[in-house]
């Protein structure tokens, strides 16, 4: 189709012949006078060919004008050229015209239109022609390609777009920002030239390369790209590609998205949370740390060094560094000059040493990173939340040189992890040694002592012996009844420095629990091992000092022999144990060493147990109660309930003896249940007497969760004495829901379901984990009481006791504290945060009738101390008054 626009801007029409049009006067010559095969091509011309004369009349109209204006030639030869409203054609004189102009045509719609109006001279006649094109699909594509540049420029991504030999045809605003190219420096370059760099994978860029050209779909890849200035950036490139109708590539299209903190950095964090998550060791955590850095910062090699608390030394994380390397660093001590990492340590401040060859700080030790080619370091310390310098993160380089930005980047994330994870480390370490030390005495637990025991018979030669010695404090209750737990816990630890001083160097002292002690004694026979306990009976004898009182103390010891007497160690514990009660029997403050007529102590053991089955038939079990003071006015939080036995025969027996005797013979369960019973109806009696108390809590033990049934008993107690679910609270030790965890956490989710509340007993005594607890449907953690010993002067008591308040304020949860004697420890713990208090500064366990009136004389010393407080406030304000 023939296009026309300009082209009879130099027509002298005199030279054409044309069959006059009947309507028209001889001017208009320049129609009439075409030639035919002329006329014919402005017929066929696709635009719009109007030729108006001198007085403005339409004197030609091809069907490309029919088609724009929609009218027909018969409805527009001979008239006005007003009829076409078009303004170049209204000036006078008629000028030379170009534009693109919208368009109201004869029905009323619009178009988009580009006009050309030129004019032609006939014999001193002018003529003008206008040419016209509908382009409103262009301008509407124009609009589009506009509207998607915009778009484009807001995003924050960064658009790429390359012919097929990668040069670049456009870049939006982002790209700019991101790399620092404006368009005009970007377009025409090579991208690989202005983006790939030395660490760059360019394999990878050109496999999706490749497969765009063989037609294949695009894809995505994650790679480091360099700015203008040289910075590193990764980026996650999504690439594909435009293509013509036949599905040839015609351009090669990338959205690029800075994933430098989101994903790289934020890799880093996924890596160590959950490494820890799992309990990797910290070793393999920091090699993981220090890889997954190389990746992505191809141009160091990392390093994690763990600083002790003697200052020296110790490689946790370097795959990339050679073993003798890290082996040369271990023991290292901190100093002004000891290279980048001891330096930094020393100093708790960042040191690069850009050439290691001449910082005077490597002098005594450049010889063998400058052997393995490493040039340059850049060594960060790792502090602790107290400020202790822990260890130090290193960048070693290959050639003198600074750590980039991104290098800082990465650092500032791997300093705060990693300290993150050492004391993660501390702290389990901590949790370790609990788990398998007593926390009074530092000695070897229950738990510890088993395994020592199982070693020590292991590796006991034939024809040789090994002793193990059962010690109780005798009268030690009456210690703790008259002085308080306190002056108990002070007796037990120097009652365990005298212990060590009497055994010998392979001997082993541990705690089980209250004022029983264990001593295996390797390579003894009895009678050595009866030296060693007339020793410490002798050692004993001299009375100690707490506080300022001078306090007489003597214990009871039994021994058992392996393996004249027992063959494993149950059967050894437990004749040691029946030889302690026989030393208890013959007047206390003595040895006995097991014989087969100590049987008869079994046959006690079983009498005790009918005694206690007795008791619980009769009802002969007690409450007593001790209150929970609220830290913050003084106010009761409520009331535990402490079970209590008194023998006819046997007088008192401690809960630390028939409590744990219960668990053996399968009576615990009974007496947790009747326990709870018990306190719901006190606690019931007391409100309907008017006594405000909130609630009552109620020890259980491990066993009791077993039972899937234990919720609706207590739904069923519960609805007996009319007492809602929140005024029960139960309280469990660590050991309910680390043994048969599965069924305990049933139970503990259906009893919190209930409304019941949930404490934790003698919380950072046992060895759970805090992710555990996190889980559990807990209310309440109480602070064992071992915790206050020295609170208000020992440092670790009191990080401890702070960090159980710190855990229970994080999760939501009440912290009580047990064992509060003193003002002191009650203000230290109110400083800490801890909500409620119970301990003898307030009371003891008390019988329901002593605990009435200990009810009623602390609300009236409440109600005195706040009607003082009133008092003073209204002298107060009358003052005010006055002097107003």
């Amino acid at each position: 189709m023939l296009h026309t626009t300009g082209a009879l801007a130099s027509v002298d029409c005199r030279s054409f012949r044309y069959p006059p049009v009947p309507t028209m006067s001889a001017s208009d010559c320049l129609v009439t006078e075409m030639p035919d095969v002329l006329l014919a091509a402005l017929e066929r011309a696709d635009d719009a060919i109007i030729i108006v004369d001198s007085a403005r009349r339409i004197t030609h109209f091809n069907a490309g004008a029919e088609r724009i204006w929609k009218l027909a030639r018969a409805e527009v030869l001979g008239r006005d050229a007003e009829l076409l409203t078009l303004k170049c054609l209204h000036a006078d004189p008629i000028a030379e015209f170009r534009d693109e102009i919208s368009l109201t045509r004869h029905d009323g719609s619009r178009i988009r239109t580009a006009i050309s109006l030129s004019s032609v001279a006939n014999g001193g006649v002018t003529h003008h022609v206008v040419f016209a094109r509908d382009v409103t699909t262009e301008a509407e594509r124009r609009a589009r390609i506009a509207l998607l540049d915009t778009v484009s420029d807001q995003t924050n991504r960064a658009v790429l777009i390359t012919d097929t030999e990668l040069d670049i045809r456009y870049t939006n605003a982002a790209f700019t920002s991101l790399f620092g190219y404006s368009a005009a420096e970007a377009e025409g370059r090579r991208a690989t030239d202005l983006l790939a760099g030395r660490h760059t994978n360019r394999k990878a860029l050109t496999r999706i390369g490749r497969r765009l050209i063989r037609g294949g779909p695009g894809g995505e890849a994650e790679v480091l790209i360099y700015t203008r200035d040289g910075e590193e950036i990764w980026v996650a490139a999504r690439i594909d590609a435009f293509r013509d109708r036949k599905g040839r590539v015609k351009h090669i299209f990338a959205l690029l998205e800075d994933i430098t903190e989101t994903r790289q950095l934020r890799s880093l964090q996924q890596l160590i949370m959950g490494a820890l998550a799992d309990e990797v060791p910290i070793g393999e955590i920091a090699d993981r740390l220090c890889r997954r850095v190389e990746q992505i910062a191809p141009d160091v090699v990392c390093s994690l060094l763990h600083v002790d608390a003697a200052g020296l030394i110790h490689p946790l994380g370097g795959p990339s560094l050679p073993d003798d390397y890290s082996r040369a660093l271990d023991g290292v001590a901190i100093g002004p000059d000891v290279g980048s990492c001891g330096s930094a340590a020393f100093h708790g401040e960042p040191v690069l040493a850009t050439d290691l060859d001449t910082d005077p700080r490597w002098q005594r030790y450049k010889a063998m990173p400058l052997a393995i080619g490493l040039h340059a370091c850049w060594s960060t310390p790792v502090k602790a939340k107290d400020g202790r310098v822990i260890a130090t993160f290193a960048f070693y380089y290959r050639e003198p040189r600074a750590p980039s930005n991104w290098h800082r980047r990465i650092v500032e994330a791997c300093v705060n992890l990693g300290a993150f994870a050492i004391e993660r480390k501390e702290a389990r370490a901590e949790i370790a040694r609990l788990a398998y030390h007593d926390i009074l005495t530092g000695l070897p637990n229950r738990a510890q002592l088993r395994d020592l025991i199982t070693t020590a018979i292991d590796a006991c030669p034939t024809g040789s012996h090994v002793a193990l010695a059962f010690l109780d404090v005798d009268h030690f209750k009456d210690v703790n009844d008259t002085l308080g737990h306190a002056a108990g816990d002070e007796l037990l630890v120097q009652l365990a420095q005298r212990l060590r001083d009497q055994i010998g160097p392979e001997d082993m002292l541990g705690r089980l629990g209250g004022d029983e002690f264990v001593i295996l004694l390797p390579q003894r026979n009895a009678e050595s091992a009866e030296r060693v306990a007339a020793g410490i009976t002798e050692a004993l004898a001299a009375p100690l000092k707490l506080g300022s009182k001078l306090m007489p103390m003597s214990a009871s010891i039994g021994i058992s022999l392996y393996p004249d007497l027992a063959t494993d160690i149950d059967t050894l514990m437990q004749q040691a144990d029946a030889a302690m009660y026989m030393a208890k029997q013959a007047g206390r403050s003595t040895h006995r060493l097991f014989s087969a007529e100590m049987n008869l102590l079994a046959e006690q053991r079983l009498a005790l147990i009918a005694a206690l089955r007795r008791a619980i038939a009769e009802g002969a079990l007690s409450l007593s109660y001790q209150p929970q003071i609220r830290s913050c006015d003084g106010a009761i939080h409520g009331v535990e309930a402490l079970a209590r036995w008194h023998d006819a025969v046997l007088g008192d027996v401690s809960p630390a003896k028939f409590i744990p005797l219960a668990e053996e013979c399968g009576l615990i369960e009974q007496i947790g249940l009747w326990s709870v019973r018990e306190a719901c109806r006190q606690l019931a009696n007391w409100r309907r007497a008017g006594l405000s108390i909130p609630s009552v809590s109620v020890n259980l033990s491990p066993i009791n969760f077993r039972n899937v049934t234990l919720a609706a008993r207590l739904k069923d107690i519960l609805a007996e004495y009319e007492l809602p679910p929140n005024a029960l609270m139960l309280e469990i030790t660590e050991g309910a829901f680390m043994q048969d965890g599965a069924a305990a956490l049933e139970t503990m989710n259906a009893i919190r379901e209930l409304g019941v509340g949930l404490a934790v007993d003698d919380f950072g005594t046992g060895h759970s984990s805090l992710s555990r607890l996190v889980h559990l449907p807990i209310r309440e953690l109480k602070i064992d009481r071992s915790f206050m010993r020295d609170i208000e002067n020992d440092a670790g008591a009191l990080a401890i006791a702070t960090a159980v308040v710190r855990v229970g304020q994080g999760l939501g949860m009440t912290v009580v504290a047990e064992g509060v004697e003193t003002e002191g420890q009650r203000r230290t713990l109110a400083e800490l945060g801890c909500d409620v208090v119970q301990g003898f500064l307030y009371a003891p366990a008390l019988p329901p009738v002593a605990f009435e009136r200990w009810v009623v004389e602390h609300s009236a010393g409440q109600a005195r101390a706040m009607l003082g407080r009133f008092d003073i406030a209204s002298v107060d304000r009358g003052a005010a008054k006055r002097s107003a």
